[in-house]
């Protein structure tokens, strides 16, 4: 696989759905904390899949981040690297079926129930997944991202025939939660980092890698800034997520039917590599070597990867039906994994590269070392402020569905007139108090 076939995968895997929730993004934090927000975590992006592609020069015989996991801490680091890998990718494919979900939905206008709409996606991209090789799939990615971009050029320009629906402001005032969960989906839209070491395995020449990770990190930052500040300024506070979402009905549905291309191929990127992953655990010899059934296409082989793309999407079907709330997804998916996959591993990979006695021998070699030394604790700040965001909003959101009931007590009501009116400083601290 060229560059550029690796640079349209990566483009389809991280564009996909990250670009949806960037309008929401600016209308929760404002125009300004917006554009440095993509911005900034951008330039941080590049720099971290910069050094997984170093990390991959130096160890070419990694394929995975359990592989990378094992160099760093043996056994126990490909055991914990390799389920938060697979985790990670499940839940990005839940993701997509439930994208999916909401795009039919929105195109039949309900016609159905949504648990078929959310089956039909996950067997699309169940059969989808089944070519065992990324070369093939590479050709898509240049349809995928087509697709993506011709539909929010829609949105925008169904946007601007709407017209100014709300005030844009410059700034704004929320709580650290909604405003912590806004950068987690900013975090999730550069999160492809996850699979970078898959791409770099295909790739005919792995030293070009830093070339389609340019190419994605200047597309994707500028279609995030150029969406972001467009839909914004037309809708203002009003922006929702999935942005396809904030035209009218008709140029949704239309908008909708164009994206599902890239919903489904994004989605089959992201089932590929967490199959591939368990496949190569399958059947890689005790000494790093492959097998038969790796190489070769036995009966075996076939019927174990068939076996494991069912239950890939078995899994994210059940996702997509189980955690309904689509931002919400998003903020629990970033803070758990994107904040290593996508930021602080690499510094470790950095400590891991550079000798001991080479942290600080020179200014140069000292400000990297910091440099680096902040990304992982950067790592894990975003792991635990976005956990405490995400199950906040979760709670906040399973509150006013319990509220709203029609069979609600009297001391539910109370709860919820005292929380909506900012008498209980939290919904945990609501329920009780409503319930003594």
């Amino acid at each position: 696989m060229v560059w550029w076939k690796a640079a349209a995968l990566m483009l389809a895997e991280t564009v996909s759905l990250g670009i949806l929730s960037i309008p929401s993004v600016f209308a929760s934090l404002g125009m300004v904390a917006g554009c440095i927000l993509v911005i900034g975590l951008g330039a941080l992006a590049t720099m971290t899949g910069y050094m997984i592609g170093m990390f991959k020069l130096r160890y070419p015989q990694v394929h995975n981040m359990a592989d990378a996991g094992y160099i760093l801490a043996g056994p126990i680091g490909r055991e914990v690297l390799g389920g938060a890998q697979v985790i990670f990718l499940v839940f990005v494919c839940g993701s997509h079926v439930l994208t999916g979900l909401i795009a039919f939905d929105t195109i039949t206008a309900g016609a159905s129930c949504s648990v078929l709409w959310a089956g039909v996606s996950a067997l699309i991209c169940m059969a989808l997944t089944v070519p065992r090789t990324l070369n093939g799939i590479s050709y898509l990615s240049v349809g995928s991202f087509i697709s993506i971009l011709t539909a929010v050029i829609i949105t925008m320009v169904g946007v601007g025939v709407i017209g100014h629906q709300a005030p844009v402001e410059v700034t704004s005032s929320l709580s650290f939660a909604s405003g912590f969960l806004a950068v987690t989906d900013v975090i999730f839209a550069y999160a492809g980092h996850v699979a970078f070491f898959t791409f770099i395995a295909e790739m005919k020449e792995p030293a070009d890698f830093p070339k389609a990770l340019y190419a994605l990190q200047i597309a994707d930052t500028t279609l995030y800034l150029i969406v972001g500040v467009v839909v914004y300024a037309y809708t203002g506070a009003n922006a929702v997520s999935p942005a396809l979402g904030n035209t009218g009905v008709t140029l949704r549905r239309i908008s909708y039917g164009i994206a599902l291309p890239t919903i489904m191929i994004a989605g089959v990127i992201n089932g590929h590599v967490c199959a591939k992953l368990i496949f190569v655990r399958i059947f890689r010899r005790a000494d790093g070597s492959a097998s038969r059934h790796m190489t070769s296409h036995s009966a075996k082989g076939w019927t174990t990867w068939v076996a494991i793309c069912v239950a890939i999407w078995a899994l994210a079907f059940v996702i997509a039906e189980v955690i309904p709330f689509f931002n919400d997804l998003l903020g629990v998916i970033s803070a758990l994994f994107a904040s290593w996959f996508t930021y602080g591993i690499s510094g470790v990979f950095w400590f891991h590269l550079t000798p001991r006695d080479a942290f600080w021998r020179t200014p140069w070699q000292r400000a990297k070392t910091l440099f680096w030394g902040a990304v992982v604790l950067a790592g894990a700040f975003i792991m635990v402020a976005g956990l405490y965001a995400s199950i906040t909003s979760i709670v906040q959101g399973a509150l006013f569905f319990f509220c709203v009931g029609s069979t609600a007590s009297c001391a539910d009501r109370a709860c919820c007139a005292g929380y909506r009116d900012g008498s209980f400083p939290s919904p945990f601290s609501c329920v009780s108090r409503a319930l003594v």
